[in-house]
């Protein structure tokens, strides 16, 4: 269900909100609604990029919380210089687990 909040804003904010409104054809609701959105995700993909390098979020529980798949998660952590910590050993695992022929 959709809830209408209230803010004041400063004039630059609702001057640009106007200008994206306008280049975008949307009413100025819309435009808040698209760049909230997009300013979610973004929020949410990094959070969750910070906690996996402070090793507080597993590389799934990171991609759950970005809401992205684990194979869009790669992505997002080779975009923003994340290593994934991957050793020898965890590939043998691997390799084991789907039981890989030599």
């Amino acid at each position: 269900m959709a809830k209408t909040i209230t803010t004041r804003l400063p004039e630059k904010y609702v001057l640009g909100l106007k200008t994206v409104a306008e280049r975008e054809g949307l009413d100025t609701s819309a435009a808040i609604r698209k760049l909230l959105s997009r300013a979610l995700d973004e929020w949410r993909q990094d959070y969750a990029v910070e906690q996996y390098k402070l090793g507080k979020f597993s590389f799934g529980q990171a991609a759950r919380f970005s809401e992205v798949s684990v194979w869009e998660f790669p992505g997002i952590l080779r975009d923003k210089n994340v290593p994934i910590p991957y050793d020898s050993e965890e590939l043998e695992a691997d390799l084991r687990a789907i039981q890989w022929k030599r």
